[in-house]
């Protein structure tokens, strides 16, 4: 493990903790806990990738190709519409008048850090396992 792996190690664990905070800091400032409904989707969101996600092959199977199954597919399908719904759900929630603006802004900051997690990692994971090749 290099000194580039310790950074990117670093960067992810600080976007994590602040995706995190701010996904606190949206319920704690505005003394209402109604937003952190969307912290029970952070957790749902990679589980039908987990589940539906791994080909048991080599992992490359491009979409339309003979080796592409449709249970991937299927848990691609519901990991983007679970993530939709940590975005959608603080909007109603705004729309509603049970949050206010604040805490809307809050929760959806506290979405981009955390997505923008899952795109840094993606990419330096894609990155190191294509250089083994």
């Amino acid at each position: 493990m290099g000194l580039s792996d310790t950074r990117v190690i670093l960067l992810l664990a600080l976007m994590f903790t602040s995706g995190v905070l701010l996904q606190l800091l949206g319920c704690v400032l505005w003394a209402n806990w109604w937003p952190m409904l969307v912290g029970i989707l952070y957790i749902l969101v990679p589980m039908p990738y987990i589940f539906f996600g791994s080909s048991g092959g080599d992992g490359y199977a491009l979409y339309g190709s003979s080796t592409s199954n449709g249970w991937v597919d299927a848990g691609k399908f519901l990991t983007g519409f679970s993530a939709v719904g940590s975005i959608a759900i603080p909007a109603i929630l705004a729309h509603a008048q049970v949050i206010t603006t604040g805490a809307l802004v809050m929760e959806l900051a506290a979405a981009l850090v955390l997505g923008a997690t899952v795109l840094v990692y993606d990419y330096h994971s894609s990155k190191d396992s294509s250089s083994y090749y």
